[in-house]
């Protein structure tokens, strides 16, 4: 995708709803946006590159019809971490083929994704970056 310039962002506003994950990844940013691309079908809305290091300044993904926004920038003097305490959570019709593809792609199996006790199908990966993401495929609920 080319880049979007500030003057001209490309967005949908539906995907710029509710709760938004902002993900700070230094120096990886670009590589985690093309790998979301493989791994979760992630189609890209807008990237705004820094005009002084040439790093990803902000690129925002739209996922299952929510938005995903990474940094590839780091504070001066900031060491990059592993983000954690959280996972990022998809909830799709046909959880195998997400699970899949992302195995595909290249995330590593967590959990297995596999009928749980609450009735849906659900199982947790995490990708190259460090992040972990959860498949959950609604069951039927017990009456």
């Amino acid at each position: 995708m080319a880049e979007t310039t500030m003057e001209t962002p490309a967005f949908a506003p539906r995907v710029m709803l509710g709760v938004i994950p902002y993900v700070s990844m230094p120096g990886k940013a670009g590589e985690a946006a093309d790998f979301y691309a493989r791994a979760f079908a992630a189609r890209e809305i807008g990237r705004f590159a820094d005009a002084a290091s040439g790093g990803i300044m902000h690129v925002q993904l739209e996922i299952n019809g929510g938005a995903l926004m990474m940094t590839g920038m780091c504070a001066e003097g900031q060491a990059p971490r592993r983000p954690q305490g959280f996972h990022l959570q998809l909830v799709v019709a046909d959880g195998q083929a997400w699970w899949d593809r992302a195995v595909a792609a290249g995330c590593e199996v967590v959990m297995p994704f596999e009928r749980m006790f609450w009735g849906d199908r659900w199982g947790m990966l995490r990708d190259p970056f460090g992040l972990d993401w959860a498949v959950n495929e609604p069951g039927a609920r017990p009456s």
